[in-house]
């Protein structure tokens, strides 16, 4: 590892640490549906929660105008302490997503002025000082979505923002990697393949675990391995909508049958990798890629399931947030130690 790079490498690291935090408060947020307390959204202001009696109670009156309260809340006691609370975890959401601007940009800026990058990295920082303002503008299109008409926001768009954050977690762990490891043994090309397409049906795993969350999908059909009481496949999945495609997109039955369907080809896909390793005279980092991948499957498939037949608690729910984090994170780094 080259001296000027160690610096950069753990900067970047540490952008991994933060997002991940990030995700897991995102969670904490969607769980207690504390998403929609802020309704407005300032760059300096916002830095600070209300500092006063009087700024909480403009700031719950403000809160009081939009549908989450008028058409849910407000029906159900909800008092002053109680929007002190959901404002809490998205005022928290928001400041974490400041600091990781902060710890990007001024490095960034830093490292650039002393030549610590090399073209290819630099360029790649590039992106990810894109992802990361994409980021904000999709959180920002995600909360709107929930301030109009409907009192909770667009499952398209929760799972946009969950998505683009998992994604930009991965490019950042991999231009970190790259730095680590200059130098690679030749690529087996055929596992890598495999783990490609392991990281693709995660990818879309992710995506319909945002719709389950953005639907409330996990609250119904907690039976496993059938949706209900002697049927593998609930009759709802086909009907709640006009068309296939709007039950498998749009309707709560059609998500969560998607969504727990393809965990089994997920893992399916990362035990075919386990299987079609053995004929390989892999190096050690490979082989513990490809078992860390193993055992984390079977772990998140597990808490998948707890999760849904206990109709979802915030700590299970968190857990297996947490499990495709972490099972992301190994895909990443197993798929790196066997590409070129």
């Amino acid at each position: 590892m080259k001296k000027a790079n160690k610096s950069v490498i753990i900067w970047l690291l540490s952008g991994c640490v933060l997002v991940f935090i990030m995700v897991i408060v995102g969670g904490i947020t969607r769980l207690t549906n504390s998403g929609l307390s802020m309704t407005d959204w300032h760059l300096v202001t916002d830095t600070f929660p209300p500092m006063s009696e009087a700024a909480w109670q403009h700031a719950f009156a403000e809160y009081q105008k939009f549908p989450e309260y008028q058409k849910i809340n407000i029906h159900n006691h909800f008092t002053l302490s109680d929007y002190k609370f959901i404002y809490f975890w998205e005022w928290f959401h928001r400041l974490i997503g400041r600091v990781i601007g902060m710890v990007f940009i001024i490095p960034f800026a830093y490292f650039w002025y002393k030549k610590q990058f090399d073209k290819s990295t630099l360029q790649k920082c590039f992106v990810l000082l894109g992802m990361g303002a994409l980021q904000g503008f999709f959180g920002w299109f995600m909360v709107k979505s929930g301030l109009v008409d409907n009192p909770d926001v667009s499952h398209f768009r929760l799972s946009l923002h969950l998505t683009f954050a998992f994604l930009t977690f991965a490019y950042t762990l991999w231009v970190a990697l790259d730095l680590v490891y200059p130098e690679r043994k030749l690529p087996v090309s055929e596992l890598r393949k495999i783990a490609r397409w392991a990281l693709v049906a995660l990818i879309f795993q992710i995506i319909y675990g945002g719709f389950v969350a953005g639907l409330n999908a996990g609250l119904m059909h907690n039976h496993w391995p059938l949706m209900s009481d002697g049927q593998l496949i609930h009759d709802s999945v086909w009907i709640e909508q006009k068309s296939v495609l709007l039950n498998l997109t749009e309707g709560k039955s059609g998500v969560q049958f998607v969504h727990r369907t393809f965990a089994y080809i997920v893992a399916g896909l990362i035990i075919w990798l386990l299987v079609k390793s053995r004929k390989f005279g892999l190096d050690a980092q490979q082989q513990k890629g490809i078992y860390a991948m193993n055992v984390m499957v079977v772990i998140q498939f597990a808490l998948g399931v707890f999760t849904l037949l206990n109709y979802v608690p915030i700590s299970l729910g968190l857990l297996h947030q947490v499990g495709a984090f972490i099972l992301l994170s190994f895909t990443v780094y197993t798929l790196h130690r066997l590409s070129k």
